[in-house]
C-alpha cells in the first residue's frame, strides 16, 4: 500500500500571477487574482511525489462566514483533465519528482472577496487534508465572461489600474481642475475595501447571502456606495458643509482617498471629518478600481438638487433679488459623482456600460443613503422607471429653473433669467491624458432638440415645453478672462434693450461669497441704480468693482463669488435676473526634481510658491503624496510667516517603487490662503 502524500508547501506563484491578473501591486505577500482568469500553484511533497493512479485530489474554495454551494460561495472540484469553462477547475500543468505544477480556474461569475483554497489528498484509506492558500478574488475587466468587461486596453489601464487623476471643481465658466491621488493598490488600501464590504449592514444582517451576492458589480456598486457616508452605518466620511471644520479636517484638504481610508481603519471604522461630494465620490473612485471595477469621477456643472421630484428649481427672491433660503431649492456650482462599468442584466438590453453612483449622501434611496448604479444612458432617454434612482439624477442634470420675486403683500412674479442651465460641461480625465473629456452628450440631448424634447416628455415634465417670455430686454453678466486670489477685478452687467421703446429700469447688483453648494456668504460688492434709462436699441455695460479686502475674510475654501443682476422695468412689473460664478484662481505650486529618478532610488522634490496676497501667510504648511513615490502623506511645516510677494520653498524626500509614470500631489495651508493645490508628472526609470 502506497504510503501517505504529506504536502511539504505550497508556492504561491506570486510574481507571475500578479503580473498574469494585473495585480502585482497587491501580490507583494500575498495572492491576488482576477475572477474568470487562470491562475498557478506549485505544490511541493514529503517523501513522494503524486501519483495519478494511487492519488485522488480533490479541492475546496470557500469564502464568508458559512460557505454553501448553495449560494456559491463555496467550491468542490477534483483534480481534471481538462478546463471546464465556467466553472472551478484545476489541471496539472507539470510535474517533476515531488513537485506538482497545477492550473486553476475560477467562474467569472464568483463571488469577489477573501478565498480559502484547502486540499484534501486520499490514498487507498488514508487522507489528509491541507490548506493550500487564502487569496483574494476580484473583479476581471479583462475577462470577456465578467459583468465588469472593458474592451479597450488603454480604458482598463486608466479605469482600474491608474492610481491618480483629476477632479474637476470651479464653476460652468471656469473649469478648475484638482489632482487626485487615488491609490488602489497602495499598502493596506485592499484589506481596508474587504473590511468596508464586511461592515456594510447587509453583511451584518445576513452575511451569506451578502457574500453571495458579491458575484454582482450592480450589488457592490451599490454597497460600496452606501458605505463611503457615515449616515446609516459605520461608513467611512462625514459630510459637512457650513465651513465649520475645526474639529476634524476641511474636505478641501484632501488630495488623496489614501490618507481617508487609512484613518477610517487605524480608528476601527469611526467615520472621517470631513468629506464633500468630490472626496466621497474619490474614496468610492478607490474602492470600486480597487476592487477590479472600472470606475471614473465625473463633475456636472450646476447641479440641481430636487428635492420633491417634480424635476423643477424653484428660487424665491424678495424684491431686492434677495435669496429667501427656507423656500428655496438648490443648485449647486458643480456635483461629483463616478461612474463604474459593468452589464445590466436586471435591466432591459441596451443600458449596459456607464453606470452614475452617487455616495454623497443627499437623499435616501429604499430606506439608505445612497444613489444608483443608474445607467446614464438611462437618464439620456428621460427612463426614469430605471433602477436606481433615475429621478433624482436626471434632475441633476435636466431640472428646470424659475426665479419668483416675491413682494411684501406677498404676491409672485415671475422673472426671467437665462444665465442659469442645470447640467451644463459634465467632466472627466482623459483616457491616458491630463486632459479634460466632456461627457455631457451621454447625458442630455442637445439642448432644445427633438431628442431631447421626447426624452423629457418620457420624465413627465413639460415645464420644459412652455416657451419662455420674451420682454426685449436682456441682460448678462461679464467678466476680465481670469482672476487672481487676492486682487480688485471689475464685472459687468451688460444690458441690451432690443425694443424701439426707452425703458427706465431699476439695477441692482450683488457679489456675495458662495459655498460651492450653493450657500451664500456675506456681500462684497454691491451697486443700486434707481433710475436707468435704457435708449432704444442699445447696450450698456454696468461694471461692479469687488476687492479683495471687502471678500479675502469671508471666501469660502471653494473660491467662488456669486454675483447677480436684478433689473427691475416697474411701468411692464417685469423682472430680469442675471448671474454668474466667478473662481478665483490660486497661484501656482511650482515642484522641481532634483536628482535622476531611478526606482528604489531617493529622489528630492523641492516644492514652492509664491503668496500672492498684500498680506503675510501665517500657520504655513505643505503636504506631499504620490502613490509609488511616497510610504505616506509627508507634512512640512514652516514656523515663519511668508511676507506678501515672497516665495516659500521646502524640500521632501521620494523613494520611488513603481518605474513609469507617477504623479505627485501637493496641498498647501495657511491662515489666509487654504487648499492650494500642485502635481508634477514623474516618469520613474529602471533601477
Amino acid at each position: 500500500m502506497a504510503e501517505e502524500l504529506i504536502l511539504q508547501r505550497c508556492d504561491l506563484e506570486l510574481e507571475t500571477n500578479g503580473h498574469d491578473h494585473h495585480t502585482a501591486d497587491l501580490c507583494q505577500d500575498k495572492l491576488v487574482i482576477r475572477r474568470g482568469q487562470p491562475f498557478r500553484l506549485t505544490l511541493h511533497f514529503e517523501g513522494r511525489g503524486y501519483e495519478a493512479s494511487v492519488d485522488n485530489l480533490t479541492f475546496s474554495a470557500v469564502t464568508g462566514p458559512a460557505p454553501s454551494e448553495e449560494a456559491g460561495t463555496k467550491a468542490r472540484f477534483p483534480l481534471s483533465d481538462a478546463v471546464e469553462e465556467g466553472a472551478w477547475t484545476a489541471t496539472v500543468v507539470d510535474q517533476q519528482d515531488c513537485v506538482l505544477s497545477l492550473q486553476f480556474s475560477t467562474p467569472a461569475s464568483a463571488p469577489i472577496g477573501l478565498y480559502r483554497l484547502s486540499l484534501e489528498a486520499s490514498t487507498g484509506y488514508q487522507g489528509s487534508s491541507f490548506v493550500l492558500a487564502h487569496f483574494t478574488l476580484l473583479f476581471n475587466a479583462w475577462c470577456p465572461a465578467d459583468a465588469v468587461y472593458l474592451d479597450s486596453e488603454e480604458e482598463r489601464r486608466e479605469y482600474v489600474l491608474t492610481q491618480q487623476g483629476f477632479i474637476y471643481q470651479g464653476s460652468a465658466k471656469f473649469i478648475n481642475r484638482i489632482p487626485w491621488n487615488f491609490g488602489q493598490f497602495e499598502d493596506e488600501i485592499l484589506d481596508i475595501c474587504l473590511t468596508l464590504l464586511d461592515v456594510n449592514p447587509k453583511f451584518l444582517k445576513n452575511s451569506s447571502r451578502d457574500c453571495s451576492r458579491r458575484s454582482s458589480p450592480v450589488y457592490v456598486g451599490r454597497v460600496v456606495s452606501v458605505m463611503v457616508n457615515c449616515n446609516d452605518d459605520n461608513g467611512v466620511l462625514q459630510g459637512r458643509w457650513d465651513n465649520n471644520y475645526a474639529d476634524g479636517i476641511s474636505p478641501m484638504y484632501w488630495i488623496g482617498s489614501v490618507d481617508i481610508l487609512r484613518r477610517w481603519k487605524k480608528y476601527s471604522c469611526q467615520q472621517v471629518k470631513y468629506g464633500q461630494c468630490w472626496v466621497f465620490a474619490a474614496v468610492a473612485c478607490t474602492v470600486l478600481r480597487c476592487l477590479g471595477v472600472p470606475t471614473r469621477v465625473v463633475t456636472n456643472f450646476n447641479s440641481a438638487h430636487d428635492q420633491n421630484s417634480n424635476l423643477l428649481i424653484e428660487y424665491f427672491h424678495d424684491k431686492d433679488g434677495v435669496l429667501q433660503r427656507d423656500k428655496s431649492e438648490m443648485i449647486w456650482n458643480f456635483h461629483c459623482w463616478v461612474e463604474s462599468w459593468m452589464s445590466r442584466p436586471d435591466l432591459q438590453p441596451g443600458y449596459e456600460g456607464w453606470q452614475a453612483l452617487d455616495p454623497t449622501p443627499q437623499e435616501k434611496s429604499e430606506g439608505t443613503y445612497c444613489c444608483g448604479p443608474v445607467p446614464v444612458r438611462a437618464i439620456k432617454e428621460g427612463d426614469l422607471s430605471t433602477k436606481y434612482d433615475a429621478p433624482f439624477v436626471f434632475a441633476e442634470v435636466n431640472a428646470d429653473v424659475v426665479d419668483w420675486i416675491q413682494h411684501e403683500d406677498g404676491s409672485v412674479h415671475k422673472s426671467i433669467n437665462r444665465s442659469q442651465v442645470v447640467g451644463l460641461n459634465i467632466s472627466t480625465k482623459s483616457v491616458g491624458r491630463d486632459e479634460r473629456q466632456d461627457i455631457t452628450h451621454n447625458y442630455k440631448y442637445p439642448e432644445g432638440s427633438q431628442e431631447e424634447r421626447d426624452a423629457f416628455t418620457r420624465a413627465n415634465h413639460l415645464n420644459k415645453l412652455a416657451t419662455k417670455e420674451e420682454t426685449g430686454v436682456a441682460m448678462r453678466i461679464r467678466v476680465a478672462q481670469s482672476m487672481s486670489m487676492g486682487s480688485d477685478f471689475e464685472v459687468f452687467a451688460y444690458i441690451n434693450n432690443d425694443t424701439a421703446e426707452e425703458r427706465t429700469c431699476r439695477l441692482v447688483l450683488c457679489a456675495r461669497t458662495v459655498s460651492y453648494n450653493g450657500v451664500l456668504g456675506p456681500e462684497c460688492g454691491t451697486k443700486d441704480l434707481l433710475n436707468l434709462i435704457l435708449e432704444p436699441f442699445s447696450e450698456n455695460s454696468i461694471p461692479l468693482r469687488i476687492l479683495y479686502e471687502k471678500y479675502g475674510d469671508y471666501l469660502t475654501e471653494s473660491n467662488l463669488i456669486k454675483v447677480q443682476g436684478l433689473l427691475i422695468e416697474p411701468a411692464a412689473n417685469s423682472y430680469v435676473l442675471a448671474h454668474r460664478d466667478i473662481y478665483l484662481e490660486n497661484p501656482e505650486i511650482k515642484i522641481r526634481v532634483l536628482g535622476e529618478p531611478k526606482q528604489n532610488r531617493k529622489l528630492v522634490a523641492e516644492v514652492s510658491m509664491q503668496n500672492p496676497l498684500s498680506v503675510p501667510l501665517i500657520g504655513c504648511c505643505f503636504t506631499v503624496e504620490g502613490a509609488g513615490l511616497t510610504k505616506e502623506q509627508l507634512r512640512v511645516e514652516i514656523s515663519d510667516p511668508v511676507e506678501a510677494g515672497e516665495v516659500v520653498k521646502v524640500r521632501v524626500d521620494l523613494l520611488p517603487l513603481h518605474v513609469g509614470l507617477n504623479k505627485l500631489v501637493v496641498n498647501f495651508e495657511s491662515d489666509k490662503l487654504k487648499s492650494v493645490k500642485g502635481f508634477r508628472n514623474i516618469i520613474i526609470g529602471p533601477p
